[in-house]
């Protein structure tokens, strides 16, 4: 029998929607049924390519005895952290309040308006290796619901009390902040400091990609002429192509390596790993001319465009790390099975090349890898390419199909980027269709919406990410193309992100007044997963200030660096897509002017721009000549041919 969940459209939601659990979506009849009832509520927040999150469903959301426990004693909420990351957000805080950790799947009990007072992440369904399991601690909660319900509640009040002191104290302190400048260097010196130098990466086990790390340390060594930070870079984006964090058959990165090798991954695709990946490659060719960071990067954007793209443009959000209930089946491989596939003597070829044993890598199967210091331009595309047709031909890997505005926000600049250092006109092409696709489906006027799915529309209005990311895609589609419309646009999220978002404190909340009201309301500062709001929208305002040159948006630029000036300070390598934006203001972009003199073809010319150049086209026939600025360089292009830069303004 089906529970509330089966009317929704979330992938996350319908997976449990099975389960006998009586489920219920965040909403007011949940809240109001718990109320009426005096049941204490339990939350539970995942996404739908969670290992672990498949794991504590297949081992207590579908047994009986613990759904039973749950029906009789509490109010059952889930919630997509994809589709509602303000909930997601506020009770991360409360996890890590409570517990010092976090994670997901997330457990939350909480009284019926939505105080909590008690909070975990996986649970087993019984106590094992000093982990208290779940069926008992339903019933401990439950015991002490019964007997001493108001000393829960009083905990609540006093949990609610701490962190909306806490907030009171940030804002404080935020409204004579100024613009640290010595945040950026302070951040390389962190970060060098966690670098492991022989593995590439920070920190130890597991180690996460951390792209916007990278991203900035390109730009931080670009600009200062840091040999140092570049080489961490460097170091860290060859050894994750190597290792098997990297699809070597079928293209694309996971989620993260579990050991410090970045050998052997957590299986799961997502769309802003890949997205954000292919920026940090493509800029780092940029700077240093290394072909493999390039094909890497082109072989993550063709593994989106081949494996999670919708037939009108839409890109979707994942693909799980389990098929057949184990994790990492998809992807291995046993050296009898690629030799039978390849034959023999190429089998035996390729094994030796991407480190296939007998033994294996991985539970006694393989990962390919080329952390045996093989080159990674390998020559074995057919053999690949055979392997990939019979992988594909296993259990498919489950696929969240939906749509997320912020997510596809990301994987535009990308493709933008991508155009712009190889001149191929595809990736400009998915780019613009993406975008098209984001205003048919998830806009409507100025409002952004968080997700779709299966040729619907958007039905969860957006939080700050929404706004952030989509507008910093227009901007570089702007500056790839010249076309205003894509700046206009650009500048009308912005402002409805500064309706909708902006406090006068300082900085901007995670949601407004579109979204409703939650217990706190958080400003997301540091970087996770995923880049904060706020380092976005710094990032927006500066490039927008810079473009257009208007002094309005300079006042935000400067207000919204003091703000995060001020949250950065304690941890600065934490805020590093704030960084970016901080180092682009104190050092703007060369103005670079492509002039196409015969046709509108930019290959040449846009291999030649530098890493920090503001790229403007101007095409013959809108008679654009007339409006050339001073102090510009200039980039003439005849066909397909690039002069260099002309000292005058051309005739």
């Amino acid at each position: 029998m089906s529970n509330q969940l089966i009317y929704e459209k979330s992938p996350y939601l319908l997976q449990h929607a099975e389960n006998p659990v009586d489920w219920y979506p965040w909403c007011q009849e949940a809240f109001a049924k718990a109320e009426r009832e005096d049941k204490p509520v339990f939350l539970s927040i995942g996404y739908s390519t969670c290992h672990w999150c498949h794991v504590m469903e297949r081992e207590s959301f579908e047994n009986q005895e613990v759904a039973d426990i749950l029906n009789e004693y509490f109010v059952s909420v889930k919630v997509d952290r994809e589709e509602r990351p303000d909930i997601d957000s506020v009770y991360m805080s409360v996890c890590q309040t409570l517990t010092g950790g976090g994670g997901w799947p997330m457990s939350i009990f909480m009284t019926p308006l939505q105080k909590p007072f008690f909070a975990g992440t996986y649970f087993p369904p019984e106590s094992e290796r000093g982990m208290t399991g779940f069926k008992e601690l339903l019933l401990a909660i439950a015991e002490r619901w019964r007997k001493d319900k108001n000393k829960l509640v009083k905990s609540a009040d006093e949990l609610l009390a701490y962190l909306g002191a806490a907030e009171e104290e940030g804002a404080a302190a935020h409204k004579a902040a100024e613009i640290d400048d010595n945040l950026p260097k302070r951040a390389a010196r962190l970060l060098f400091e966690t670098f492991d130098q022989k593995n590439g990466g920070f920190g130890d086990a597991p180690k996460f990609p951390m792209p916007y790390n990278l991203i900035f340390l390109t730009v931080y060594a670009h600009i200062y002429k840091e040999e140092k930070a570049f080489a961490q870079v460097k170091i860290t984006l060859e050894k994750m192509r190597r290792g098997g964090i990297f699809d070597h058959i079928g293209g694309g990165f996971s989620r993260y390596s579990t050991d410090r090798y970045f050998l052997v991954p957590h299986f799961e695709k997502m769309l802003y790993d890949n997205a954000l990946l292919a920026v940090a490659y493509a800029a780092a060719y940029k700077v240093s001319g290394n072909t493999d960071f390039l094909d890497t990067a082109e072989r993550t954007a063709r593994y989106v465009l081949r494996e999670m793209t919708g037939p009108e443009g839409g890109f979707f959000s994942a693909q799980d790390a389990d098929s057949e209930g184990e994790e990492g089946k998809f992807y291995v491989w046993s050296r009898r099975e690629v030799c039978e596939i390849l034959g023999d003597e190429k089998g035996e070829e390729f094994c030796a090349y991407f480190g296939i044993t007998e033994e294996g890598n991985f539970e006694g199967k393989n990962i390919p890898n080329l952390l045996n210091g093989h080159e990674t331009a390998d020559g074995f595309e057919k053999e690949k390419e055979i392997l990939y047709r019979f992988r594909r031909s296993r259990t498919k890997l489950q696929l969240d199909d939906k749509v997320l505005t912020s997510w596809n926000s990301l994987m535009i600049p990308a493709l933008a980027i991508l155009y712009r250092v190889t001149g191929k006109g595809e990736y400009l092409l998915a780019a613009e269709r993406t975008q098209k696709f984001i205003e048919k489906y998830l806009a409507d006027g100025r409002i952004l919406y968080v997700s779709c799915r299966d040729g619907g529309h958007g039905a969860v209005k957006g939080f700050l990410d929404e706004y952030g990311y989509y507008a910093a895609a227009l901007i570089s589609l702007y500056e790839v193309t010249g076309e205003d419309r894509y700046l206009e646009r650009a500048e009308e999220i912005c402002a409805e992100a500064e309706r909708q978002f902006a406090d006068s404190n300082g900085g901007y909340f995670l949601y407004g007044p579109e979204n409703g009201r939650l217990i706190t309301r958080p400003k997301e500062i540091y970087d996770n997963a995923l880049p904060s709001g706020n380092s976005v929208m710094a990032y927006c305002l500066v490039r927008l200030f810079q473009i257009t040159g208007d002094q309005d948006y300079q006042k935000r630029v400067k207000r919204q660096l003091a703000f995060m000036s001020a949250e950065a300070d304690h941890y600065p390598a934490a805020c590093c897509m704030f960084l970016t934006a901080q180092l682009l203001y104190q050092n703007p972009p060369k103005k670079v002017t492509v002039v196409l003199a015969r046709d509108d073809r930019v290959e040449e010319a846009v291999l030649r721009l530098p890493l920090n150049a503001e790229l403007k086209i101007l095409r013959e026939e809108t008679g654009a000549y007339q409006r050339l600025e001073e102090k510009t360089t200039y980039y003439v292009c005849e066909g397909n041919r690039c002069l260099p830069p002309a000292n005058e303004k051309p005739e």
